[in-house]
């Protein structure tokens, strides 16, 4: 108990001092303080709070309902009273500090159209807060920097708002956030490197915003499982240390972007990604042979951008045997010819090859337009070319068997254990849907 009350004594008990008139805290009797300069009505002198920690936070949640500007659904109707437990959007727990004690744990106002100026003075005052989700409101301002002295905050969730400002470097300071989404806003600047160094990251969510800077040499140290970068204006080739996270990336969006440049053989190396999508870039070259080597890969989109090259040798067609793909997409590309096993796969629906230069596919470009690229291709560096071959696995796709469809169970042409198949949910493709938002 003294350790608790040590604890408090620095933040809790002068939030007290500067923004509540007396309170009757459960325990404890009454404690006379001066008239406080904040804007937050003082505490009635009959309120009981269960717990200190309540009573430190009750002011800080009464003066954020007072920047409230727009309620629609008439949430912060409920924040009134020494309950704040039963708050619509707040959630209690014991913190871990001491586990008899009683905290909000987690703020979730996810989908409520809130509208306030700042969340300055509300979620950086909240010293037990695990979790902050905060999903479609009309929140402005920037992030607060105090959320570096939230010592249990793990999850940080602030997309679909009007947030603006730089990259909230706060967050390198708190340890534990393993969840971080600030998409669907107005973030400008670079993103911090660091971002891709922070060891305690499972998700990265930073899509649709403004940032502009090259992906950094570093992306490959990033630990995340889930990569959401997309809709952004990153330029530069895609980092060759991106190999070094084969054993966690899962997910990997890059889609419209600015990016450059040859694709590094090393993204072959990510033997765990379902998932990896530079649709719509700028990047060139030909596919590196290590692609055949995505033994997980379910969603494979390097659609508008200018590769070319035939699709007729082992790189494309092994790729194509990949028996985990159920989707890929070269469409809006250059690419001259193609191989049985991606035949097959244009036909089963799998490969979308539209917009490219092989004669005899429908939906092709024209020839004007073939001939003016193909006729001066982007080269690729030397080094490029010598890991271009170079295949990072053993490649043991089954051959082609005979077209077979009996009864309607196998698609024509393509083997059972490769038949087309749904892809699973994918988890940052539905990050790139903008929350309705009023």
């Amino acid at each position: 108990m003294e350790h608790y009350k040590h604890f408090l004594s620095c933040n809790v008990i002068l939030l007290l001092l500067l923004l509540t008139l007396p309170a009757v805290v459960h325990g404890q009797g009454a404690v006379q303080q001066p008239p406080s300069p904040s804007p937050a009505p003082p505490v009635p002198l009959n309120f009981t709070f269960t717990d200190l920690r309540l009573a430190v936070v009750y002011p800080v949640i009464q003066a954020f309902k007072l920047t409230i500007t727009s309620d629609p659904l008439g949430i912060t109707a409920s924040w009134a009273g020494p309950d704040i437990c039963s708050y619509t959007g707040f959630y209690c727990d014991a913190p871990p500090d001491n586990l008899s004690a009683t905290a909000i744990a987690a703020v979730d106002f996810n989908g409520y159209r809130l509208s306030a100026p700042t969340l300055g003075g509300f979620i950086d005052l909240l010293p037990d807060l695990a979790l902050f989700h905060a999903n479609s409101n009309n929140f402005s301002g920037t992030i607060p920097s105090g959320i570096a002295r939230l010592p249990y905050l793990y999850e940080l969730d602030i997309s679909n708002n009007n947030l603006s400002g730089q990259f909230p470097s706060a967050v390198f300071e708190i340890a534990g956030l393993s969840f971080l989404d600030i998409r669907f806003n107005s973030f400008t600047g670079s993103v911090p490197p660091q971002v891709f160094s922070q060891y305690s990251l499972d998700a990265l969510f930073i899509n649709n915003n403004n940032f502009i800077m090259s992906l950094p040499s570093n992306l490959g140290s990033t630990p995340v499982l889930y990569l959401t970068l997309a809709n952004n204006k990153f330029t530069g080739p895609i980092p060759r240390t991106i190999g070094n996270a084969s054993s966690t990336l899962t997910e990997v969006l890059l889609l419209n972007n600015l990016l450059t440049g040859c694709l590094p053989y090393e993204i072959g190396l990510l033997k765990k990604a379902t998932v990896f999508d530079v649709g719509n870039n700028l990047l060139t070259g030909q596919l590196p042979y290590s692609l055949a080597c995505l033994e997980s890969i379910e969603q494979l989109n390097f659609a508008g951008n200018y590769l070319y090259g035939e699709i007729f040798f082992k790189v494309p067609e092994a790729l194509c045997g990949v028996e985990s793909l159920a989707n890929l997409s070269l469409s809006g590309n250059f690419f001259t010819r193609i191989g049985p096993t991606c035949w097959k796969l244009v036909k089963s629906g799998v490969l979308d090859l539209r917009k490219n230069c092989i004669y005899g596919i429908p939906d092709q470009r024209p020839y004007w337009e073939c001939s003016r690229l193909l006729a001066h291709p982007k080269v690729c560096p030397n080094y490029w070319w010598h890991w271009h071959n170079y295949v990072p696995c053993k490649i043991s796709h089954s051959p082609p068997l005979p077209p077979q469809n009996p009864a309607g169970k196998s698609r024509p042409g393509r083997p059972p254990s490769q038949q087309a198949r749904p892809a699973s949910v994918s988890v940052t493709y539905r990050a790139l849907t903008n929350h309705h938002r009023l």
